[in-house]
């Protein structure tokens, strides 16, 4: 197990505080090469209860619950609900919540659909996908990580070149919170050994030619050339606008 003692002291009293950057960088040289579980332990010994676990359901935040699991933690999780996930993603929620005994709390935007198109325009993620992204994504969690000490995520470094700078921890600018990443250095191989090995449930979606899974109208199989394409097809963008 990693040396993480000389981190676990940490002042509740700093939480309002922007961490210092050497601390981070401490963060950083200790836990890269830790073991899952062993990163998971320490995230819920520095910060505490109020730390969260953001999912999407997607493989990598399977394995970061089923570890979490694994050591008797039974996190705060949170996902994302938009109002337009696939019904796979909606089924192994429900799947995810009975194997490992955990409540998922369901954010969703303050509009509706019915009063964003009426605002917006119909069907937004076809002519503003940033925008409708912002609305039903980024600011209802920027809302509820008001409320936490931290947060974690299933981001890793080779799923795109936007992610390949993602730290084990890092400081969030987009949310002015500690980001943990515990799977930053998996690879996508290493991942699915995880899931066949320890036969944690995913997506069926995967089976079928989704690389990634997001929205149902802005999420389409591929050929897989990246773990990211299928996403918001026929656009440059390749982030919600979670992760930098």
């Amino acid at each position: 197990m990693a040396d993480t003692t000389a981190f676990r002291n940490f002042s509740r009293k700093d939480e309002q505080i922007v961490t210092p950057d050497l601390r981070i960088n401490q963060w950083q040289h200790t836990l890269r090469h830790a073991p899952l579980q062993d990163i998971l332990i320490w995230a819920k010994e520095t910060f505490g209860d109020t730390i969260v676990i953001a999912s999407s359901l997607g493989p990598e935040d399977m394995v970061i619950l089923d570890a979490a699991h694994a050591t008797g933690w039974t996190p705060h999780v949170i996902c994302l609900d938009t109002g337009v996930l696939f019904p796979q993603t909606l089924a192994l929620l429900d799947q995810a919540c009975h194997l490992y005994d955990i409540h998922i709390e369901l954010i969703t935007p303050k509009q509706s659909l019915a009063d964003q198109a009426e605002q917006y325009g119909p069907r937004l993620w076809e002519t503003h996908p940033d925008v409708c992204c912002r609305l039903r994504k980024v600011e209802p969690l920027r809302e509820r990580l008001a409320d936490a000490s931290a947060w974690i995520t299933g981001i890793r470094r080779s799923q795109s070149p936007t992610r390949q700078t993602a730290e084990v921890v890092e400081w969030d600018p987009i949310f002015s919170r500690i980001k943990v990443n515990p799977l930053a250095f998996w690879t996508h191989d290493a991942v699915w050994e995880y899931i066949h090995q320890r036969q944690v449930p995913y997506n069926p979606l995967h089976d079928q030619g989704y690389p990634s899974i997001g929205c149902m109208p802005c999420t389409q199989p591929s050929d897989g050339t990246s773990e990211r394409s299928g996403r918001w097809s026929g656009f440059t963008k390749t982030e919600c606008g979670l992760h930098r």
